[in-house]
């Protein structure tokens, strides 16, 4: 797979999951306790993850190139 096509797929990822998020923080005060879980366990540490994969990506790789060879 080439690397655009990577960072691509890596970027809606992204994006898709920080829609819940935005809908989190907007949702009225009642609504909170119903997503608050799968906001904290999945959406967050995903949106964490895929932002830093794409800051810091290419140093991990790089690593983990280094260490098979």
């Amino acid at each position: 797979m080439r690397e655009g096509a990577k960072r691509s797929i890596v970027r809606w990822i992204h994006i898709v999951f920080s829609i819940p998020i935005i809908g989190y923080v907007y949702s009225p005060f009642e609504e909170i306790p119903k997503y608050a879980a799968p906001t904290r366990f999945v959406f967050l540490p995903v949106l964490v993850l895929s932002g830093l994969w794409m800051w810091k990506g290419h140093v991990v790789r790089r690593l983990m190139a280094k260490r098979t060879a």
